[in-house]
């Protein structure tokens, strides 16, 4: 689902920002801790999930978008010196409970947004097409 230089990046990234919709449609984006599974999906937490209003969000309107990016660093060899990077992620989420959530221990409730990809945007992450990826997935 991930090409391996979207992997490695969201691999080597701590935060990231959930857009979802509430209720009355009114967009809300938070940032979030995460992980990048090996199947493809991304998991989300932090503590108190469930008390928050993207998890409710999340169970009234699954659609949901995430994003992960920094500035590529000005550096010998990379890509875009100075400019963004980053992963988009859109597709749907789910709300369940884990017994491994992602996130710093003690910092964080079992209870976890799910994200199945269905739409993947990247850029300036890989030497190979530094324009980077765009593609439905699902």
């Amino acid at each position: 689902m991930f090409t391996s230089a979207e992997r490695r990046y969201l691999r080597s990234q701590f935060l990231g920002r959930l857009a979802t919709v509430g209720p009355d449609g009114t967009p809300q984006v938070r940032p979030l801790g995460f992980r990048c599974n090996d199947d493809g999906t991304i998991d989300l937490g932090g503590p108190w999930v469930a008390r928050t209003q993207r998890y409710r969000n999340v169970r009234e309107n699954p659609g949901v978008g995430f994003v992960v990016d920094d500035l590529t660093p000005d550096e010998a060899g990379a890509i875009r010196p100075g400019m963004g990077r980053g992963v988009e992620i859109r597709g749907t989420a789910e709300t369940l409970s884990v017994d491994d959530p992602p996130g710093q221990p003690g910092w964080r409730s079992s209870d976890i947004i799910r994200i199945h990809p269905k739409r993947i945007l990247s850029w300036h992450i890989d030497p190979d097409n530094p324009d980077g990826y765009s593609r439905n997935v699902a």
